[in-house]
């Protein structure tokens, strides 16, 4: 257990002053409390000594103060069921105390503890419920406020466990936001270096240098040892991607002595994984593998799975380095199946739900604070209150009215919509496609071909990356889609051993960045070339895409390739006694004409067989999409 005991006689009789003006006054505002008791809140002893004090003289707020930053104490040491129980203690205090502010506050801190064993759903639940009880405030405090930027981190937080970096650095700008505009360097500290680890995610590794050293910069201004051990893993991290590692030993090992003084086990596994990876770097296999093992050690015993994950993941790459595969394998197999319970698509679908419901909290919330200004300024109407108030009923009624009529409207073309960005998302995440993909790549690791392995390996994890945001976007501009396109096309060449000769070719009058186009519309007519007109060609592969402006608020484009034509894919799925699965093009087709609606005319498809001498030589697929929107925006 940590204590932080302090023998001054003047601060101990400061403490005891501090209990008296309590028992007097019992502050209702948490920044008072925080004000008294902030130099002592990490002092279990003292904060043991408040709790049953205000126990004895049944002052509600000052028992949840102490059992939050009992809490706090416990969880920076990684015990992380006591701190669990503490805050679970003072939210039942809080609510006793009924005091939004302590609620708020107790709610968030049973989040931090989940996000920080990598739990998702009960991480989540805890900071939205925050965050819908300090949106209903009509007038937040400076408490309120803080929490609310405590919250979007921690959500940003838990978007980065899930690997959606983008929505990440939303709610972290969100947060920063907050905490510039209060000037709180230990939020501004916490969300720049979240920044940071998003955009080396990202592989923004020179944005990332920068935001961890603003992060750094405000930690030393406040003197914060646990954020310096942070920065100084994370900038030790950069330099290790950037090879520089000369550079990286000293930070890393810095930031290992530093976790080690402060007896955090979270950070502690992050520094030994930080320094076993710099000695795998540089082969220096023995110490890697011993450093690595104390941090796997660690987070077994203290249920970190991000850091299990990690640890074995290096541990797999030192045995294989050592030529011993089993060992490498088994490490490797345990690493995936803690990814999976992290990252799986229930949670994925589980973040975004709840994220969008306390979002529309927000927003009710507004609603509901702007029909309160409404109502004070009404009661303020004395003349011609009656009237006021039938032709307010009857403006009510006739809004309701007219509300549902257009709600009603919205939400049958929304619920279609919906359907077929969900069809969208089933068909272009097909699981034989990922299955097949990471086959592939599979093969490059277990021929040591680690250059083709990576290279691939990051082109997959980039498309799908693609496909879900696309899944969420209504469209999409035509050279996110052509960049898309080619990715695609790359991971699915290397299963035709990059036999395809695929060309792009956009005709340069048109604006590719400003031209939109429903997402991933261009997909299933690709992946009908491959595996219907050239999977079953010998040699000679070619797809052609070609785009151009042949006709005025049109763009065309034309897919054409080589294969062996319609018919005679046909007979050969007949033969497998395959159906032939036009679904995606179903989809597809659906998807235009949806967002063909905000246009004067509506989009045209042909399918077009070629022929040779009277022998199939391939297909041309035209599509014409319309560009020249309808005042009205309509999107799909």
């Amino acid at each position: 257990m940590l204590l932080y005991t302090s023998h001054s006689y003047s601060q101990t009789s400061e403490f005891e002053n501090s209990l008296i003006y309590i028992n007097k006054s019992q502050p209702r505002s948490y920044a008072i409390i925080d004000s008294i008791f902030k130099p002592v809140e990490t002092d279990s002893l003292k904060m043991k000594r408040l709790l049953s004090f205000s126990k004895n003289i049944n002052y509600n707020d000052g028992s949840c103060y102490a059992l939050n930053a009992l809490g706090v104490i416990y969880r920076n040491i990684s015990n992380y069921e006591q701190s669990i129980t503490l805050h679970e203690s003072a939210k039942a205090y809080a609510d006793k105390a009924k005091s939004d502010e302590l609620k708020i506050h107790s709610l968030n801190m049973l989040g931090v503890v989940y996000r920080r064993m990598d739990i998702v759903k009960p991480a989540l639940d805890y900071h939205t419920k925050a965050l819908k009880i300090a949106y209903s405030v009509i007038n937040p405090s400076e408490t309120v406020t803080y929490n609310i930027a405590v919250s979007q981190n921690s959500i940003g937080n838990i978007y980065l466990a899930l690997k959606q970096y983008d929505l990440a650095i939303n709610q972290f700008n969100k947060s920063l936001k907050i905490e510039k505009e209060t000037n709180n360097k230990l939020g501004l500290a916490i969300n720049y270096h979240n920044i940071g680890y998003a955009e080396e995610a990202n592989g923004n590794l020179n944005v990332a240098l920068s935001n961890y050293n603003k992060s750094l910069d405000y930690n030393n201004a406040i003197n914060s040892e646990i954020g310096r051990v942070i920065c100084y893993n994370s900038i030790g991290g950069i330099f290790l991607k950037q090879e520089k590692y000369t550079e990286a030993a000293p930070i890393i090992k810095e930031a290992l002595k530093k976790a080690l003084l402060l007896d955090d086990q979270f950070y502690i596994a992050s520094s030994f994984i930080n320094l076993g990876q710099l000695e795998l770097k540089m082969d220096q296999l023995i110490a890697a593998e011993k450093h690595l093992k104390k941090a796997l050690n660690i987070a077994q015993s203290y249920n970190l799975k991000s850091s299990i994950s990690e640890s074995n993941k290096l541990l797999s790459e030192v045995n294989q380095r050592n030529n011993n595969y089993q060992a490498a394998l088994a490490y490797y197999r345990e690493a995936v199946e803690i990814e999976n319970t992290i990252l799986t698509e229930q949670n994925l679908q589980y973040v975004n739900d709840i994220a969008i419901t306390y979002e529309n909290e927000n927003k009710n919330n507004q609603i509901k604070a702007l029909a309160l200004e409404n109502e004070t300024v009404r009661l303020r109407l004395n003349r011609n209150k009656k009237i006021i108030l039938y032709t307010s009923l009857l403006l009510v009624a006739l809004a309701i009215a007219l509300f549902i009529l257009n709600r009603t409207k919205a939400l049958k073309r929304d619920k279609h919509i919906l359907t077929l960005k969900q069809d969208m998302l089933r068909n272009q995440m097909n699981p034989h496609f990922i299955f097949n993909s990471l086959n592939s790549i599979k093969l490059y690791i277990i021929n040591n071909d680690k250059t083709n392995a990576v290279y691939y390996l990051n082109k997959f994890s980039k498309l799908i990356r693609k496909i879900l945001m696309a899944s969420q976007e209504k469209e999409t501009s035509l050279n996110d889609e052509l960049e898309t396109m080619k990715l695609y096309m790359n991971i699915e060449n290397i299963r035709f051993s990059n036999e395809i000769d695929f060309k792009v070719t956009v005709d340069p009058s048109i604006d590719t960045e400003v031209t939109k186009i429903p997402s991933m519309v261009l997909q299933p007519f690709l992946e009908n070339s491959l595996w219907h007109g050239l999977s079953s060609k010998a040699n000679n592969k070619k797809i052609d895409l070609k785009v151009s402006k042949e006709i005025a608020n049109f763009i065309t484009v034309e897919i054409t390739d080589n294969g062996i034509g319609r018919i005679a894919a046909r007979k050969i799925n007949n033969r497998k006694k395959l159906k032939n699965n036009s679904v995606g093009i179903n989809i597809t087709k659906a998807r235009l004409a949806n967002f063909s609606e905000a246009f004067p005319t509506s989009y045209s498809l042909e399918i077009e067989d070629l022929y040779d001498n009277n022998i199939p030589s391939g297909t041309k697929v035209t599509l014409q999409i319309p560009t020249n929107k309808l005042r009205k925006k309509h999107t799909v």
